[in-house]
This record gives structure tokens, C-alpha cells and sequence, in this order.
């Protein structure tokens, strides 16, 4: 006899629905191809990449209430890819009784960045100095007064997305152009290492966390470059950045994934730059080196299943496939053929026809068991394909 209260999931009349058909919603639509769990999606582009994976495709703004209202009526779950979706609408849905992953209170500390960073102060969670400004003209009049000293971060509260909405200020120079809303001005940290830490929690209670990973940035894109599993630092500041990491997990109270990203000190302290509620980029090279990819934990962990193996089976680095400057329409890949040739490298490519400098097109993962021998090969994979236009 089955358990009364086991939770019918597969194969069954249960919906997931999810906000936002980006890459990483196709990402996570393998992992419910694989259990058979039907989803839902809601994206207001018609050409967004979730459209092809999905058993429901619908055709609405993640940020008006009564697309994301009406939608998640016809759920039985709701769960996200991207945090910018309207609060309001999911808070009354969670008042009715949908469960909403992750909770709408976590996603209101995280979706506003000067929120998510007074809220590390309250916690007493280690983070960078910074200011708070309504309107980002205020910044000049604080750095008149004496109140703020280049160089600095600034940082849009709202809506920063893949290097958009941050710059980095070393001049009065560098303020002309910025968006007027509120936004924050960060001290900037020389940091020997951006580490990142991903940790799963289930309803139940049940909390793990992934290998800590070390990110390679591109210094003008402000993207990230290589994410590099195991990290390459001392065992004891791993451990550090996995508690601080919890903690946050803790203090946040999310369900599913929560990123945390994180600088390293040159003194080997651990300070938390942001979070994101989600699979995340920090987390791709999941897919193809860990036991359980972040994708399949994500599912686990909002339908309350039992969490998987976050170990490695090897090592892995993760590179960001952008377009290249210079290319705006058709996406082409060029030298697909040379890097598949190469030992271990898997790319995934998100469905996205158009190209554009600096947009994420896909990834590739390489795996070896030699982290090292890995990077090498990173870096010509890097060299050798070009996400060009037409």
C-alpha cells in the first residue's frame, strides 16, 4: 500500500509552476523531463529558451500582479529562476495557501540590495562597508562632504543583473551616466579571492551545502569568467566561508538554492558581497562533475524530497560563453567542433538566437581529475570558441 502521505509528484496531474523561462529555468525543466513533474512557465518573451521545455508555456510579465497572480492559481507549487517578479502578488498567493519557494520574505531582504545589505549588518554577517542613497545624485554631495572616498562600488538597488547595475567609481568622472534611482556605494575590497557557496534547505528542515567554488572574473564585463570547483584555498578558509555561509542560509530562512557570494580578504577573512535565491551561475559546473547538480537540488528541496550527494565526483570548471564584442543578431558558434574535441569539455547552449557583446549565450563545463590540467584546458576553450554574429 502506498504511504497516505507520500507525495505523488511523477506522472501525476501535479503542476510546478516557475517565473521566468531564461536559461536557468531550461536548466532546471531536464531535471523535471527526468522525474516526469509537469511544469508550468511564465515569461513575457515569446523567445525565452524555457518555451521549448516546458509542458505550458504562458505569455506574461513577471512583475504585474495579475500575470503572476493568475498564474500561480493554477499551481500547486511556485518556484522562480529569477528574483525580480512581483512580491505583492506572491504574498497573497502564500496567504492563500500556495507554497511559494522561496518565501516571499526572504525574496524581499534579497531583492533590493541595500535591504540585503542592511540586513547582513543586523545579523551581524560579515560584509563591506557601504552608504545608502535614494537617488544616486546624492553620491556627489557625500563625496564633497567627505562622507565617501574613491575608489568605491556603486550599485543599483533593483534590477542589477549579470554586471548590469554595478560600476566601479574612481573618479567624479565615472558618475556621469549612472541611473538615478536608489542604489548603494560599496568600499571597495582587495580581495585575494571571490569564493561562492551554495546551500540547500527542504521545508523539512534538511540544510547541505555545496563544495566552495572560486570565480574568475572579466575585469570590464564584470562577469564571471571561470568558476572553478574545489576552490583553491586553504582548507580552514573553506570551512569559514561554509559556516558563514549557513548562517546566512539561516538568518535568510529561503527554501531551495541560495548562492552566496563572497570575498576573501587578503587576511583570510570572509566577507558576503550578495545572494541569489537560485540556480546560479557559481553552481553550472554541477551538471556534469557533482553527484547531484544544483538543478535536480533545487527540485529536491522545494518539493520537500529527500536532498541529494552534493560531493564531486571530479574536478570541475565552469567557462561563461558570451557574445563578443563587436557581434549584434544571429547567434553562430564558432570552433564548436575544436573544443568538443578536447578532453572532457561539455558545452550546454541556452537557446538564445540572438547574440549581443557580453549577453550569456551558454557554458562549458570541463571536468578532469586534475584541477590544474582542468584550468589549462579552460583557458584554450576560452580561447578557442567565439560567440559570433552572422
Amino acid at each position: 500500500m502506498p504511504d497516505k502521505n507520500s507525495k505523488n509528484y511523477f506522472s501525476s496531474d501535479f503542476k510546478l509552476g516557475i517565473l521566468g523561462g531564461g536559461q536557468l529555468g531550461k536548466m532546471l525543466l531536464y531535471e523535471t523531463r527526468k522525474f516526469d513533474i509537469h511544469t508550468k512557465v511564465l515569461e513575457a518573451s515569446n523567445e525565452a529558451p524555457c518555451k521549448i521545455a516546458c509542458d505550458e508555456f504562458v505569455i506574461g510579465s513577471l512583475m504585474d500582479f495579475d500575470d503572476v497572480y493568475n498564474f500561480g492559481k493554477k499551481v500547486d507549487v511556485l518556484t522562480i529562476e529569477i528574483e525580480n517578479v512581483n512580491l505583492d502578488a506572491l504574498e497573497k498567493l502564500e496567504k492563500e495557501d500556495l507554497k511559494v519557494f522561496p518565501p516571499t520574505k526572504a525574496l524581499r531582504i534579497i531583492q533590493n540590495k541595500a535591504t540585503q545589505k542592511l540586513f547582513y549588518i543586523d545579523n551581524g554577517i560579515p560584509t563591506a562597508d557601504f552608504s545608502r542613497f535614494a537617488y544616486a545624485s546624492e553620491i556627489k554631495d557625500s563625496i564633497e562632504n567627505g562622507g565617501l572616498e574613491f575608489p568605491f562600488v556603486w550599485k543599483a538597488a533593483r534590477f542589477g543583473y549579470d554586471g548590469q547595475g554595478v560600476k566601479v567609481v574612481r573618479s567624479m568622472n565615472d558618475l556621469k551616466g549612472l541611473p538615478s534611482g536608489e542604489c548603494i556605494a560599496e568600499k571597495m575590497i582587495p580581495f585575494k579571492n571571490e569564493l561562492a557557496v551554495i546551500v540547500v534547505r527542504n521545508p523539512s528542515g534538511e540544510v547541505v551545502t555545496y563544495p566552495v567554488v572560486e570565480m574568475e572574473f572579466h575585469p570590464e564585463a564584470n562577469q564571471v569568467e571561470y568558476v572553478i570547483c574545489p576552490a583553491r584555498i586553504d582548507a580552514q578558509v573553506a570551512e569559514k566561508a561554509k559556516k558563514i555561509a549557513l548562517k546566512v542560509s539561516k538568518k535568510i530562512g529561503h527554501i531551495g538554492i541560495l548562492a552566496v557570494e563572497m570575498f576573501q580578504t587578503q587576511d583570510d577573512e570572509i566577507l558576503v558581497n550578495e545572494v541569489a535565491p537560485r540556480p546560479h551561475n557559481s553552481g553550472h559546473y554541477s551538471i556534469e562533475a557533482s553527484y547531484t547538480n544544483q538543478f535536480e537540488q533545487h527540485i529536491r528541496a522545494i518539493l520537500d524530497l529527500p536532498l541529494g550527494n552534493t560531493a564531486s565526483k571530479v574536478a570541475g570548471i565552469m567557462v561563461n560563453l558570451v557574445g563578443a564584442e563587436g557581434h549584434i543578431g544571429d547567434v553562430i558558434y564558432e570552433n564548436m567542433e575544436e573544443i568538443m574535441m578536447m578532453d572532457g569539455v561539455t558545452p550546454h547552449i541556452y537557446g538564445k538566437k540572438q547574440t549581443r557583446p557580453f549577453r550569456k549565450m551558454g557554458h562549458v563545463t570541463i571536468v578532469n581529475e586534475d584541477i590544474s590540467e582542468a584550468r589549462r584546458i579552460a583557458q584554450k576553450v576560452k580561447e578557442t570558441i567565439k560567440v559570433i554574429s552572422k
